[in-house]
């Protein structure tokens, strides 16, 4: 198709009318307060991703549990059993809310960096004070929202009970291939 078969073509068309913003106008300038605001805010937000909202309560003692589906149940119940061994682990007491936030979401991200599976979080029950088994059901809401994460369940009592939470992490990418090479699929 040459240029002057394409103008051909586009005799009669109009141009639709632009309801939105001209290109040609400058964006609002902010002061640098409300810039340094916004790098702040940006920042703490790539510390810590969390919903600051809680949107379940569990109970002290109760025994929690969560996996994504794909997580064969056998896995899972080795899992839970506390059959494999912990690669790591992180203990939140004496944390507040906000420490404890980003102190998880550095952890789970050293974990993947580090090509760790299984991790144990230690929360705490949190049976003392006004607010009953807040860090325990902020602690199980975060690890929820992270996608990196297949599952977790309470702890048996040798490794804290329902005052921990075993955590299993998807698998790298380089590990998948590893097993592959190794059991030779494609």
């Amino acid at each position: 198709m040459s240029d002057d078969d394409f103008l051909n073509e586009m005799q009669g068309v109009t141009p639709l009318k632009q309801d939105k913003a001209s290109p040609g106008k400058k964006a609002v300038s902010l002061d640098f307060k409300s810039r340094k605001d916004a790098a702040e805010n940006f920042t703490q937000s790539l510390d810590s991703p969390f919903s600051s909202l809680l949107k379940k309560a569990v109970l002290p003692y109760d025994i929690v549990g969560f996996k994504r589906p794909g997580v064969q149940d056998g896995v899972f119940r080795q899992f839970r059993l506390g059959k494999y061994s912990i690669d790591a682990r992180l203990d939140l007491h004496q944390l507040s809310i906000e420490k404890a936030s980003k102190a998880v979401f550095s952890f789970i991200k050293e974990s993947r960096e580090y090509e760790l599976r299984t991790l144990l979080i230690v929360h705490g029950k949190g049976d003392r004070g006004d607010k009953k088994a807040l860090l325990k059901n902020y602690t199980l809401q975060w690890l929820e929202e992270l996608p990196e994460v297949l599952a977790y369940h309470s702890a048996t009592p040798k490794d804290g009970g329902v005052g921990a939470v075993y955590v299993l992490l998807k698998k790298s990418d380089k590990a998948k291939e590893k097993n592959r090479e190794r059991f030779g699929l494609r």
